[in-house]
C-alpha cells in the first residue's frame, strides 16, 4: 500500500515527506494508522548519525494511532482499536521473561536497527530500499506496522493524539521515578535536566507524593514551567553550587536523585548531593566510553546507590495504562508540554525541540 513518510537520507539532513510503498502486514504484525506522534531526542541522535541506524530509514518511536489490519497470529488487538506504539522486544530472553522489557537482551537490534528480525524492512521507494522497524513501529509516517511486543492498547476516552510520547520520553521520566527509583511519599528528590523526560519525571514525583522536588537546569522558563507542574524548588547552576545549595534545603541530601542529561559532571554531582541511603538514577545518554568518576569515600560510606534506567523500567502493558489514569484524575498533566504540528511541518518540530522552543512536539498525520 502507498503511504506518506519523512525519510532521513542524509547525516544531520533535513527528513523529506515522500511517497513509499509499504508492505502488508506479516502473520505477527499489525498493520496501524498514525494519528500522531512524538519527536523525541532519540530520533534527533539517530538522525545526526549518532548510532549505527542505518539510511534512509524512517525514524519515529512514539506513534500512537487505530488498528486497520492484523496478522493471522494477532491476538493482542483487533481493527479499530484505539493503540499507542512503545519500544520493542524480544519476549523471550532472561529480561522478557522477568517482565522488565526494557532490559531485554536484544534491545539494541530490536529497536535501532531499522529492520525485522530476518533483516527484511517493510518500506520501498521504486525499488529502493528503505529501513523500516525503528523501535518495532517506524512512526514517522501515515501507517506503520508494529508487533504484538511494543503495541499498548488504550482508552478511547482520551484524545488519541495526545498519547503518543507515552511511548517512550514521559514514559522514560515517569517511569524512574515510579518505577526504577520507586519514590515514595513524604520523601526528596533533585531532577538535573528540564526537558520532557525531566519533567515527566517532577510530574511523577508531585503525583506520587514527594513533599521536597528539586529542579535543576541552566533554562529558567524551563524552571519556572517545573514548578508550574510540581517541583518546589529550582536552581540554576549559573547562580552558585548547586549541591551545596540541595545541602541547604534538605539539611542531609536528597533521597533520590535522577539525572536525565547524560553529562558525566552531573550524574557526579547528583551522587553528591544524595542523602545517607540515597539513590540516584542514570537515564541520560552519555558518548560512547564516557567514564562516570565517583568519590569513592562519600559513595560507600553512606550506603548510596547508583542505578542505571531504560524506558522508565516499564512494562508498558501496564505503565502507559496507569499514565493515563493518573492523566484523567488531573495527576500528572503531561498535556502542558505538548505543542502539535501538522506533519508537512516535522522538521520545524524537530528544530523546535532542539533550540527548546518546544518542550514535546507532537505531529499530527
Amino acid at each position: 500500500m502507498k503511504i506518506q513518510a519523512a525519510v532521513a537520507r542524509t547525516v544531520h539532513g533535513p527528513l523529506t515527506l515522500e511517497s513509499l510503498e509499504l508492505e502488508e502486514p506479516r502473520a505477527d504484525e499489525i498493520l496501524v494508522r498514525v494519528v500522531a506522534t512524538g519527536v523525541c531526542h532519540t530520533d534527533i541522535v539517530v538522525r545526526d548519525g549518532m548510532l549505527p541506524t542505518p539510511m534512509p530509514v524512517v525514524l519515529g518511536h512514539e506513534g500512537a494511532g487505530v488498528v486497520e489490519r492484523v496478522g493471522a497470529s494477532v491476538t493482542k488487538v483487533a481493527p479499530g482499536d484505539h493503540v499507542v506504539m512503545t519500544y520493542n522486544s524480544c519476549g523471550g530472553c532472561p529480561s522478557c521473561e522477568d517482565h522488565a522489557p526494557s532490559y531485554c537482551h536484544e534491545f539494541f537490534p530490536r529497536n535501532f536497527f531499522a529492520t525485522r528480525e530476518d533483516g527484511t524492512t517493510a518500506l520501498s521507494k521504486e525499488g529502493e530500499v528503505i529501513q523500516s522497524n525503528f523501535f518495532g513501529q517506524s512512526s514517522f509516517a501515515t501507517h506503520a506496522l508494529c508487533h504484538e511486543r511494543n503495541i499498548v492498547k488504550v482508552t478511547d476516552a482520551v484524545s488519541l493524539d495526545l498519547l503518543g510520547p507515552l511511548a517512550c520520553g514521559v514514559q522514560t521520566g515517569a517511569g524512574a521515578v515510579i518505577n526504577a527509583l520507586q519514590v515514595k511519599a513524604g520523601k526528596s528528590i533533585a531532577i538535573f535536566g528540564t526537558g520532557s523526560v525531566g519533567l515527566s519525571a517532577v510530574m511523577a514525583a508531585h503525583a506520587m507524593g514527594a513533599t521536597t522536588i528539586i529542579a535543576v537546569d541552566m533554562n529558567d522558563e524551563r524552571l519556572a514551567f517545573a514548578e508550574e507542574v510540581g517541583a518546589t524548588h529550582s536552581l540554576n547552576p549559573v547562580n552558585g553550587d548547586v549541591t551545596a545549595a540541595i545541602m541547604e534545603i534538605t539539611g542531609y541530601g536528597v533521597d533520590y536523585a535522577l539525572d536525565t542529561t547524560g553529562l558525566t559532571p552531573v550524574i557526579r554531582g547528583a551522587v553528591l548531593s544524595l542523602a545517607p541511603r540515597g539513590c540516584c538514577g542514570v537515564l541520560g545518554a552519555s558518548a560512547p566510553g564516557s567514564e562516570i568518576v565517583l568519590d569513592e569515600v562519600h559513595f560507600m560510606s553512606g550506603g548510596r546507590r547508583l542505578i542505571g534506567i531504560v524506558e522508565g523500567e516499564s512494562n508498558p502493558d501496564s505503565f502507559i495504562p496507569q499514565l493515563i489514569n493518573l492523566y484523567q484524575q488531573g495527576k500528572f498533566p503531561f498535556d502542558k508540554m505538548v505543542r502539535f504540528y501538522p506533519f508537512e511541518q516535522i522538521n520545524e518540530a524537530i528544530a523546535d525541540s532542539e533550540s527548546g522552543v518546544t518542550i514535546k512536539p507532537v505531529v499530527r498525520m
